[in-house]
């Protein structure tokens, strides 16, 4: 049987991407798989987990519930568009310092939904960090240290 290939044209992490893809591969499948972008983690594979959080224009979205072409003419933002030339953002340094991730494997996911915040809002308050990144399960951490490496962060900034 022949498969039928669809060209999705995106912008990921600053830089403009044509790949012809299944129409029903995922959109983490696409980052992981088809770019090499694997700080996108897959965990639970149904949208609760956030560890494959990224942003699409602007707004956070589970890469494991999307459809790679529904990224079409839009950009998208990994963790690996955080740093820029070889130096950590300011989330990650904060994430490094206050020992915000501890395996680490849910870590790209709170830094996503973090950046997002961040965005929006430069100084939130514990409870504004606490409801950003409530999508977001850890098993490790408690929590605590990645309030307070956001909250590093923004005064950073």
């Amino acid at each position: 049987m022949e498969q039928d290939f669809l060209t999705v044209r995106v912008k990921v992490n600053g830089v403009d991407k044509r790949v012809a893809v299944e129409p029903r591969r995922m959109l983490s499948d696409f980052l992981r798989e088809d770019l090499g972008l694997t700080g996108t983690n897959l965990g639970c594979e149904h949208g609760s987990c956030g560890a494959c959080t990224v942003l699409v224009d602007g707004q956070s979205v589970r890469a494991c519930l999307m459809f790679a072409v529904q990224v079409h003419g839009k950009s998208v933002m990994t963790v690996e568009g955080l740093a820029s030339d070889g130096q950590m953002h300011a989330l990650q340094e904060a994430f490094w310092e206050k020992q915000g991730q501890q395996c680490g494997f849910c870590t790209p996911g709170f830094l996503m939904s973090s950046y997002e915040l961040l965005q929006h809002n430069p100084n939130p308050n514990e409870a504004e960090i606490r409801h950003a990144i409530s999508g977001n399960i850890c098993r490790c951490t408690g929590y605590q240290h990645i309030v307070e490496a956001v909250q590093a962060a923004s005064e950073k900034a």
